[in-house]
């Protein structure tokens, strides 16, 4: 019973994407396999057999937050990138186990971390670069260039860490924003049932009806015969406490419709951190709101010739249009959500590689 209850909670507190979990629990398995086959060759030099174990730590480490117990804390799958730093540790402390003649063999796949996120102008990357090239010629890696190798992998890891944590702040700060933006919406709802009539959505237009010569017109009532002298009277008769809620749900409903539209320019995200979807709900509360504030601002004469809609179809029909303008203003957040996730190992995966001629100058020195 209490392996189920434990097993039970141990799901409940996973988070994040299974197959990017599971991915690094592999990896943490791999390298695992490799350090013991490493300590069995070499079961007599205490260096390595200390290198070993501090790696075989960092690997239960990794272990530790995968399982998502000791750290239930963690929020948005922070235990995935947790688990992967302590892997990329974990690998880090086996090349410092490996000899030149073991780390060409893995050439390839170091020159493409470094390639991924460092800068083709940083020097430890154009270092590498050469020397792959000296690799590719001549077959052999000396222990100082080993150690540039190793010193600019570490370097790409923790510009990749620095990477995810981007992404993982960008999250955060939408999801603020998004929460800020719905407390809003739903304050402003409340306090325009409490009082509907301080500051309403109603438009009054002089079509020539009525005893006054107006008629008012709100977003769920229009009253063709006002019975008061005083306009403000009669609009704060025709107001209904749910004139703001209905033009807010009508915002967010084509808030979501310009959300779905958005899809079709979503690559989607391989990090921890669900992107597209905190910038699909930050459309929504923002349409709610731009749906109400874009009548207010009409009501008020700020686009001419339009300050005096004539009926309640029309007043909906201008809050869908608001409601869906919102993407003028997420657009940018879009934007940069896009250059957020093309830092994420994708903007300095190419580069020029070293010239022929520094493999010459450098043959001709050796």
């Amino acid at each position: 019973m209490k392996g189920f209850v434990a097993r039970y909670r141990s799901k409940q507190g996973e988070r994040g994407p299974w197959e990017l979990r599971e991915g690094i629990r592999s990896r943490a398995r791999e390298l695992r396999a490799l350090l013991l086959d490493r300590i069995s060759r070499h079961e007599a030099d205490s260096r390595i057999k200390n290198l070993v174990q501090e790696a075989l730590d960092e690997l239960g480490k990794a272990e530790d937050a995968l399982n998502h117990r000791a750290h239930s804390r963690y929020k948005q799958a922070s235990h995935l990138a947790v688990g992967q730093i302590h892997a990329d540790t974990a690998h880090n402390l086996l090349l410092r186990l490996s000899g030149p003649s073991e780390v060409i063999p893995m050439m390839p796949g170091l020159l493409a971390i470094v390639q991924a996120h460092l800068a083709s102008s940083d020097p430890r990357r154009v270092g590498v670069e050469r020397i792959d090239h000296w690799v590719r010629q001549k077959g052999t890696l000396t222990e100082e260039d080993l150690e540039l190798i190793l010193d600019a992998v570490g370097v790409a890891r923790q510009a990749s860490i620095r990477e995810t944590l981007r992404v993982r702040s960008f999250v955060n700060i939408v999801g603020w924003v998004t929460g800020f933006l719905a407390a809003g919406a739903v304050l402003l709802a409340v306090l325009a049932g409490v009082s509907d009539d301080t500051l309403p959505l109603c438009f009054t237009p002089g079509n020539g009806v009525g005893n006054a010569g107006y008629s008012v017109v709100c977003p769920i009532k229009t009253d063709v015969k006002p019975q008061f002298s005083n306009p403000d009277k009669n609009v704060a008769a025709t107001t209904t406490p749910l004139d703001y809620t209905l033009v807010e749900i009508v915002g967010l409903v084509s808030a979501a419709i310009a959300a779905a539209t958005t899809l079709r320019r979503i690559r989607g995200t391989a990090t921890p951190y669900n992107v597209p979807v905190v910038l699909a709900v930050l459309k929504l509360p923002t349409g709610a709101l731009t749906a109400v504030l874009g009548l207010l601002l009409m009501r008020g004469g700020f686009v001419p010739g339009l300050s005096a809609l004539d009926s309640s179809a029309q007043i909906i029909a201008w809050a869908i249009v608001f409601g869906y303008a919102q993407q003028l203003f997420t657009r940018l957040v879009d934007s940069q959500a896009q250059s957020v996730l093309n830092a994420v190992g994708g903007a300095n995966q190419t580069g020029p590689s070293a010239p022929p001629a520094t493999l010459s100058s450098r043959a001709a020195g050796q």
